[in-house]
């Protein structure tokens, strides 16, 4: 088959990105003809590795010049938006005529609202990588907490005309309602090791975008109550983002020593190898791509359960704690029980590792193949 996938670009360390190279690698490994269509590569090289058989294009639509903080940038959006909306439509247009493709892939960017009245002859999919529930909508009050609802009944309308619209969770699912055309396939494992941690490193780990949504500044915050009865501990937040100065005050102001900013990297499993405990404190996921990764690598969670993801990968108790939103006392009591613990660590750890079957790469991509031969056979039918 020809299976094209839809991103803002693949320049990004994010769980998108890898799981999009993931899949289409598997994908172009395994006969198909994959090409993947960004609108705002730039010029940049794709963050992880892709099959040499996959073809890139890019449709260099300018959305990132207008995005940049600032009344003036957001004023100049709006009234360039339809411009540049148009734009990206007839470009993808013609590239997707140009391709004959079998199927095409938006993962919810802007192309979303458009792609499925594009007459190209291909069976449209929409991955959603969020949460319909994305927790903005608890925090925010007024004009804003109306905006979010516009926008989630704006997203309901834009999933309807898909021929399929799957949700990383069951979670998830719920939510949306009895749609007919929605599926639940989960994000598989972005690699497999025969070489997990060992859980004995005094080392707890996070890893995101710095952003409003991963919440390290919690993170942070709770860690300054914990870290000074364990000072042979320290904590990784492995990321980058917008909330980089602000978090590197944050750890300055409380006199953190034990505690590092590090940069992203490609080297992820050493890093989870290096480590014993992973921690989350997002205000809300998609699914928690790190969550599984931990397990991969036999390393216990500890989570707030947050919209969506934690529930369904965390066995509270068996395999990693889970909190409710907001239990912060509960939280760092989840740490201290495994930092005092290294047979807790190494039991929990054992049954994580067991659990992250259920995202292994051929399960999933099964789930995908189906999926993509019942558009294809129904067509041909």
């Amino acid at each position: 088959m020809k299976i094209v996938y839809c991103i803002q670009g693949t320049y990004n360390s994010g769980g998108m990105e890898r799981v999009l190279s993931r899949k289409a690698n598997y994908l172009a490994q395994a006969g198909h003809e994959i090409v993947i269509i960004s609108f705002n590569q730039q010029g940049r090289k794709p963050f992880f590795e892709l099959h040499p058989n996959i073809v890139c294009y890019d449709l260099a639509i300018p959305y990132e010049q207008y995005q940049k903080p600032g009344i003036l940038n957001r004023l100049a959006l709006y009234v360039r938006f339809p411009q540049l909306h148009s734009l990206h439509r007839k470009r993808l247009e013609q590239l997707l005529l140009q391709l004959r493709a079998d199927i095409v892939i938006s993962m919810f960017n802007e192309e979303a609202s458009f792609l499925p009245s594009i007459q190209d002859g291909s069976h449209k999919i929409l991955e959603f990588h969020f949460s319909k529930h994305n927790g903005l909508k608890d925090l925010r009050r007024g004009i804003w907490r109306l905006i979010d609802e516009l926008r989630a009944k704006k997203d309901e309308r834009i999933v309807r005309p898909f021929d399929r619209f799957v949700v990383l969770t069951e979670e998830d699912a719920t939510l949306w309602g009895a749609l007919p055309n929605l599926r639940v396939i989960p994000n598989p494992l972005p690699f497999y090791s025969d070489r997990p941690s060992d859980c004995t490193a005094h080392q707890l780990l996070a890893m995101g975008r710095y952003d409003d949504q991963k919440h390290f500044d919690l993170l942070i915050g709770l860690w300054a109550k914990l870290a000074p009865e364990y000072p042979d501990w320290r904590l990784v937040i492995a990321g980058d983002g917008k909330l980089r100065p602000e978090l590197t005050a944050q750890v300055e102001r409380l006199g953190l020593k034990n505690i590092e900013l590090m940069r992203p990297t490609n080297q992820v499993q050493d890093l989870y190898r290096a480590s014993s405990i992973y921690a989350m404190t997002s205000r809300y996921e998609g699914m928690g791509l790190v969550l599984i990764e931990a397990q991969q690598m036999g390393i216990p969670s500890v989570a707030f359960a947050c919209p969506c993801g934690p529930r369904d990968v965390i066995t509270d108790g068996v395999d990693g704690y889970l909190l409710e939103v907001g239990d912060h006392a509960g939280f760092i009591q989840a740490l201290r029980r495994l930092m005092d613990s290294e047979a807790e660590r190494q039991r929990m750890g054992a049954a994580a590792r067991i659990a992250s079957k259920r995202y292994d790469l051929e399960h999933i991509m099964k789930s995908w193949l189906a999926l993509f031969d019942e558009l294809v056979h129904s067509k041909q039918s």
